[in-house]
């Protein structure tokens, strides 16, 4: 694979476990590859453009069990002893990211190649040096920046606590910002990123996809989705949501330090510096002193018994096309996670999605047991007949009514 950042710091090559996951059998232990297309389900299609901005990847980390520890003591209140699954065991951490590039590909390809490595190896102790780095540096908005999730440890040896997950998502994604701010390319170039993160809490040591308990973290930069199916009706659990300039809550961070810079383009999507439609992203670094962040929001959710049936991820390659009840129902009934992912993105496409587009999905242990009916399956049905009905029309029609018929409300099909 071609270095499309020659000048950007790399972390060398995964250990080989890292495609794997180890679970307790009886009589000994087994290794299960991540990539078998029962384990994670992915589907990716360039769509009609002319180069591909999508990305992802899968892992098992190896981490501080401490950390872990603190993690799900601070996020659910649960006293979790490594000490009864081993230390191999207690450690591992499944890894599941997805990367949406835009203004090129260099930085989704470059998380795609390096963040699970670098998630894996910051240490708090890169804090310090980082934080000055952030402040001083980059400077503009955040020279008031006071450290965020990793504020207890900006000043180093003042705090030898260990860090939770939270710092740990944090210390990764601004270190991608300060090690691509060495290639101009970045400059103009960015990405979106969901990392989805699965501790097994069993004793003895199960793997995610049929463990009885296991500890969710979702860290969250762009617009991306993440959602979660229920069992219970295959009701929708999201656990992001969109990084855009006229969301409440990034309009208000941003005009609290920056005043005004929201300008709506003639297509009716407000844009910040009138440039970028994401307020949170890696890269683009252009616009980070005018308070475009790396710093991602972090959601955690204790997954219990066989309550949840899956997780999917998507970019808004299929997000712009399908709302994320829909997203869940077309998973139903698939005899594996691939089948489920192949199955949603190529729905996204008959509809007319010409987009970059990511589906993946993560089965639980409640995978197959979903009850109640496919409530979004008539709506589809619909959808897919006015699509094809005016497929034959002129392009300016299309665009009108595939934008009129889509309860996601996509800017990009206005631009197709």
């Amino acid at each position: 694979m071609f270095d499309v950042l020659p000048q950007v710091r790399r972390y060398g090559t995964f250990p080989a476990r890292a495609q794997y996951t180890d679970i307790v059998v009886q009589g000994g232990a087994m290794r299960i590859p991540l990539a078998s297309p029962k384990v994670i389900g992915v589907a990716n299609s360039r769509g009609n453009r002319g180069h591909q901005e999508d990305f992802y990847s899968f892992a098992t980390l190896s981490l501080n069990p401490e950390e872990l520890r603190i993690s799900v003591k601070k996020a659910h209140a649960i006293d979790w002893d490594p000490s009864k699954v081993g230390d191999l065991y207690a450690r591992q951490v499944v890894f599941v990211g997805i990367y949406d590039g835009h203004g090129g590909s260099a930085v989704s390809q470059y998380l795609r190649q390096e963040l699970h490595g670098l998630f894996e190896s910051v240490d708090k102790s890169m804090i310090p040096e980082l934080y000055t780095w952030i402040t001083k540096e980059v400077g503009g908005y955040f020279k008031r920046y006071r450290g965020g999730p990793m504020t207890p440890w900006i000043h180093g040896v003042e705090n030898t606590s260990e860090m939770d997950l939270e710092a740990r998502a944090a210390l990764a994604f601004y270190e991608v910002d300060k090690n691509l701010s060495s290639d101009p390319v970045a400059q103009n170039c960015g990405a979106t990123a969901s990392l989805i993160l699965l501790h097994t809490l069993d004793s003895p040591a199960a793997p995610f996809f049929s463990a009885k308990k296991t500890a969710l973290t979702v860290a969250h930069c762009g617009d991306t989705r993440v959602l979660l199916c229920s069992t219970n009706g295959g009701r929708v659990f999201t656990m992001t949501e969109n990084h855009h300039a006229d969301s409440r809550v990034e309009s208000a961070r941003l005009r609290k330090m920056m005043g005004s810079a929201l300008i709506t383009d003639s297509f009716g999507e407000s844009r910040w510096m009138g440039a970028l439609a994401n307020t949170r992203s890696l890269g683009d670094l252009k616009y980070k002193r005018f308070g475009v962040t790396p710093e991602p929001e972090v959601r955690t959710k204790l997954l219990e018994g066989s309550e949840w049936a899956y997780i999917v991820a998507v970019s808004d390659g299929v997000s712009s096309m399908l709302s994320d009840d829909e997203v869940v129902d077309l998973a139903r009934g698939c005899k594996d996670p691939k089948t489920a992912a192949d199955r949603i993105l190529s729905f996204a496409q008959e509809l007319g999605g010409g987009d970059n587009a990511t589906a993946i999905v993560v089965p639980l242990a409640g995978w197959g047991r979903i009850t109640g009916p496919d409530k979004t399956k008539d709506l589809r049905e619909y959808r897919l007949q006015e699509a094809g009905v005016c497929s034959s029309w002129p392009p300016i029609a299309q665009r009108l009514i595939l934008t009129l018929i889509n309860p996601a409300g996509s800017e990009r099909l206005r631009r197709m």
